[in-house]
C-alpha cells in the first residue's frame, strides 16, 4: 500500500448497493488515490475484482469477525453496505475502528448503510400517517424507539461518533429501485436487483395475481438505486474536502428518498404488467391472506412490513449537493421492465 493512497474497505461490494457504490468509487476523479478492499464470500468474483478491477479482495464472510475487525483496523473509510442488521459485525467493524484511533491517531470515517424501514409502525395496508422525519430534526430522529428495525446497529455506530474514536454517517436508504448498471455488474460479480419490489413481484407471478397488505394505503420514500449511490459519492467528497462543514454522529445521519409511493401503486403496476403480459385478467390487486404472508415473506411479521408507513425527507444530502434525479414516475414506470427480468430469471432457475 503506497503511503500517500487511502485505505478505503467496502462491505457487499457484490451486492446492489454496495456494487453501484464501488462502481462510483473506481470511476472517481481521485480513483488513482484509493487503495480499495473488499470482503467478499465468492472467490471467483474475488478473482475477477483484482484482475480485472484492481480492488483487494480479501474472502471471507460476515461472521469471522476477526477478520473483519482486521481490515476495518486498516482503512481510514468505511463503506458498510451489507446487513444493517448485523449487530456482531458491525461491532467487529467498530472495534477495528476504534485500535486504528488508539494506535495512529487517526480519526477513521464510517459510511455505514440503514433504512427507512427505521421509521415503520404497525400499518397493515390501512391507513397514511401524518408522521413525516426530517434527516435534519434531530430531536426527533432521537424520539425512534431502541426496538425500531435497524435501529440497535444504528445506535452503536452513533455512539463511536459520541466516544469520539471515528466520525460516523449513516445513509438511510427508503424502497430501492431500478436494475443497477456497470461494469461491475457487466461482470457478474454484483448483483444488479432489489429486495422490496420484486419479493411482491415474485408473489404476483405465483399466484397469477398482484396482491397487496390490506387496502396498500400507507406510503413509503422512493430512490432510485443510481440516485442513492451517487448520494454515498456527494457524501465522501463533502467529509474529504470540507470535513469541519459535513454533519457525522447525529447530524451525520441522511435519508435516501425522491418522492413517495403508496403501496397499492406499486401492486397495481405489478397487475396492470401482469394483464399486458397475459398472465392475469384483472390488474387489480387483491389482500394477501396471512397463509400468502407466511408463503412469500417468511412470516406474518414480514409480510405486513409491505403494508407500513415510512414518510422521510432527504433535506441533509439535499444541503449538501445531492440531487437526485429520478422520481416515483420513474419507480412506476420500472415495474413492468423489474417484472420481465424477474420472469426470464425464475425460468432459468
Amino acid at each position: 500500500m503506497s503511503a500517500n493512497k487511502t485505505p478505503i474497505f467496502i462491505t457487499g461490494a457484490t451486492g446492489y448497493i454496495g456494487g453501484s457504490v464501488l462502481e462510483r468509487l473506481l470511476k472517481h476523479p481521485s480513483a488513482s488515490t484509493f487503495d480499495i478492499t473488499a470482503l467478499v464470500r465468492n472467490a471467483d468474483k474475488a478473482k475477477i475484482l483484482e484482475s480485472k478491477f484492481g480492488v483487494k479482495a480479501v474472502v471471507g464472510n460476515h461472521q469471522e469477525l476477526d477478520k473483519l475487525e482486521s481490515l476495518a483496523e486498516n482503512a481510514h473509510v468505511i463503506f458498510h453496505t451489507a446487513d444493517a442488521d448485523d449487530e456482531p459485525a458491525a461491532k467487529a467493524i467498530l472495534s477495528g475502528l476504534k485500535k486504528r484511533h488508539a494506535k495512529l491517531g487517526d480519526l477513521p470515517i464510517l459510511i455505514h448503510t440503514s433504512g427507512t424501514g427505521v421509521l415503520t409502525d404497525d400499518a397493515r395496508g390501512e391507513y397514511v400517517t401524518d408522521t413525516i422525519y426530517s434527516d435534519t430534526n434531530i430531536e426527533q430522529l432521537k424520539s425512534i424507539p431502541p426496538t425500531a428495525l435497524h435501529r440497535n446497529v444504528d445506535l452503536l455506530v452513533i455512539a463511536a461518533d459520541t466516544e469520539g474514536y471515528a466520525r460516523t454517517h449513516i445513509i438511510f436508504p427508503s424502497t430501492i429501485y431500478g436494475i443497477a448498471e456497470g461494469v461491475l455488474f457487466d461482470a457478474g460479480v454484483s448483483n444488479s436487483y432489489s429486495i422490496q419490489i420484486p419479493l411482491l413481484i415474485k408473489a404476483a407471478l405465483d399466484r397469477k395475481r398482484a396482491g397487496v397488505v390490506g387496502k396498500g394505503k400507507p406510503l413509503w420514500p422512493d430512490v432510485h438505486i443510481h440516485d442513492v449511490a451517487d448520494l454515498y459519492i456527494v457524501l465522501f467528497d463533502a467529509i474529504v474536502s470540507k470535513p469541519e462543514q459535513t454533519g457525522h454522529g447525529w447530524e451525520g445521519l441522511f435519508f435516501g428518498e425522491n418522492g413517495e409511493h403508496s403501496w397499492y401503486q406499486i401492486s397495481r403496476a405489478i397487475g396492470d404488467t401482469l394483464v399486458a403480459l397475459g398472465i392475469a385478467q384483472d390488474p387489480e390487486p387483491t389482500p394477501f391472506t396471512v397463509p400468502e404472508l407466511i408463503k412469500y415473506f417468511t412470516s406474518e411479521e414480514w409480510g405486513n412490513y409491505s403494508g407500513t408507513n415510512s414518510r422521510a425527507r432527504a433535506d441533509r444530502g439535499r444541503a449538501l449537493g445531492w440531487k437526485p434525479k429520478y422520481t416515483t414516475e420513474d419507480l412506476l414506470k420500472s415495474v413492468r421492465p423489474e417484472v420481465e427480468a424477474w420472469i426470464k430469471k425464475l425460468q432459468k432457475a
